[in-house]
């Protein structure tokens, strides 16, 4: 099978293309055509060993001190079922899955337990949009819904509101009847309003942590600020929810105290309940994937460095078609 794999950290240029043999299935597992995966910025962080806040020994003591321990990225996936495993009792071949794959998807061909976050692909979707949604839904699911308990009513910042995370961020937080302000560029206004944002901060006119208003959540998508920051538009009791964070971060919480402004952090543990609900959002229509550009995979390398610029609008999207 084609794959694209590292054995080095770096630019770009360390990706290869290169013929693998094709994973068949244990027990429990299915084997999925790989149609199309998404490049995130988890993809370009282990690939470039870019770990944020000072957290580089701990990224390369989980994923490689000297070489990466995983050769293939590729962090979601669209496909179809080509085989099953013994015992496999929730898929079957033919079936068009997509889902969180946490590696290997950057491959025409991928093994994964059926109890990982998974699940039929809603009607009528393409694989490219398919594979756009598990990483940045799944993420801000779990961060607006668990982590920052966001409420009807409650008014949201959402910094980097348009980007691989931020784009599905603002529609479900919009979705849960929260008033969003969302932050992007220029370019991205519009974009930012179809998602259903009630009011766009341009971050290259306006500091959008120096203005009057203050919101009960400010959350960060793309590493842009700071909880010192963060709190001169904070509500008394509001709460500050970086995506990105590192030793500093990890500082201030455990000096932090009860009462007051907060910040709270989280790494997500992404489960197939949660793909369900994203799946269901994706089908009531409350959740639409938002897909920058698609490239093939002989292109990965410029795919790549799209996700580096952190200007891309909504997800890259890698074609195995």
């Amino acid at each position: 099978m084609k794959s694209v794999s590292y054995k080095s950290y770096g630019a770009p240029d360390v990706l290869r293309l290169e013929l693998r043999p094709t994973p068949e299935p244990k027990a429990k597992e299915i084997q999925i055509r790989v149609h199309a995966s998404a490049v995130t910025t988890a993809d370009w962080r282990l690939r470039a060993s870019d770990f944020p806040g000072g957290l580089w020994i701990v990224g390369r003591l989980m994923f490689g001190l000297f070489r990466p321990r995983k050769p293939i990225l590729g962090m979601t996936f669209a496909g179809e079922v080509t085989e099953v495993g013994a015992g496999v009792t929730k898929f079957k071949m033919g079936q068009k899955v997509f889902g969180f794959s946490g590696g290997g998807a950057h491959a025409e061909y991928l093994t994964i337990h059926e109890d990982r976050a998974l699940a039929v692909m809603p009607e009528g979707l393409d694989y490219a949009d398919a594979a756009a949604v598990p990483f940045g839904g799944l993420c801000a699911l779990v961060f607006l819904r668990d982590v920052a308990e966001l409420k009807n009513g409650q008014r949201i910042l959402i910094i980097g509101a348009t980007g691989g995370v931020g784009a599905y961020a603002t529609q479900i937080a919009k979705g849960k009847g929260a008033h969003v302000t969302a932050v992007c560029g220029s370019t991205s206004e519009e974009l930012a309003q179809s998602l259903g944002a009630d009011e766009v901060i341009n971050y290259h006119e306006t500091d959008p942590l120096s203005g009057k208003d203050t919101y009960d959540v400010i959350f960060d998508c793309v590493g842009a600020s700071s909880f010192a920051t963060a709190q001169n538009v904070l509500k008394p009791s509001g709460l500050y929810v970086p995506l990105n964070f590192g030793v500093r971060e990890l500082r201030q919480l455990m000096t932090q105290k009860k009462g007051g402004k907060r910040m709270k952090l989280h790494v997500n543990d992404d489960t197939a309940e949660d793909m369900q609900e994203l799946t269901a959002l994706m089908s009531e229509g409350k959740v639409t994937p938002v897909v920058d550009r698609v490239y093939d995979l002989i292109d990965v390398f410029e795919a790549h460095s799209r996700v580096q610029t952190r200007h891309a609008r909504g997800t890259v999207v890698l074609s195995l078609g």
